[in-house]
């Protein structure tokens, strides 16, 4: 199945709010609670926060569309880091899982980045799936770090390394 990607603007901004409230109810709640997904949802995907990221020059929104579909089925951003080279994976979901598409749509977006030397990105420790998927990509794990994301809550995360060698 081909994807094709195209860069996000601030009109994508309901389409990411929608796709992130499916994705993370159908995904998250093996790794976290219904109330931590609200509250990440509520917070870390507000509309005037997604708006804000897609149109911030530092940050790329790519989204992510199945062949012969209308809408995008996931989308990804990544942020350019000061380090030449280095660049933070922010975002990375698909509502397509387990159909080889997230390989693709990883090799398509390092494919717009020719100089990128290092990737990195937090990922949950019990998001197993996904630690799996970061593996089969390339990734090791760089460290492991607790991320206070407020009201209480913790990410219990891996930062992953990607090195384009």
């Amino acid at each position: 199945m081909n994807i094709s990607l195209r860069k996000g603007v601030a009109a994508d901004t309901p389409l990411v709010c929608a796709l992130a409230k499916k994705i993370w109810n159908e995904h998250y709640p093996e790794v976290i609670t219904q109330e931590q997904i609200d509250y990440m949802l509520d917070t870390w995907y507000a509309p005037d926060v997604i708006e804000s990221q897609i149109t911030d020059p530092a940050h790329t929104y790519w989204m992510v569309t199945l062949e012969g579909a209308e809408q995008p089925c996931g989308y990804c951003a990544l942020s350019k880091k000061e380090e030449p080279g280095a660049y933070y994976l922010n975002k990375f979901y698909l509502d397509a899982r387990g159909k080889g598409i997230g390989a693709q749509v990883f090799q398509q977006v390092l494919a717009h980045y020719p100089d990128l030397r290092v990737l990195r990105l937090n990922v949950n420790r019990r998001n197993i799936k996904s630690v799996n998927f970061y593996f089969k990509m390339g990734f090791k794990i760089e460290s492991v770090y607790d991320l206070p994301v407020g009201d209480r809550y913790v990410m219990d995360d891996f930062v992953m390394l990607y090195q384009n060698v």
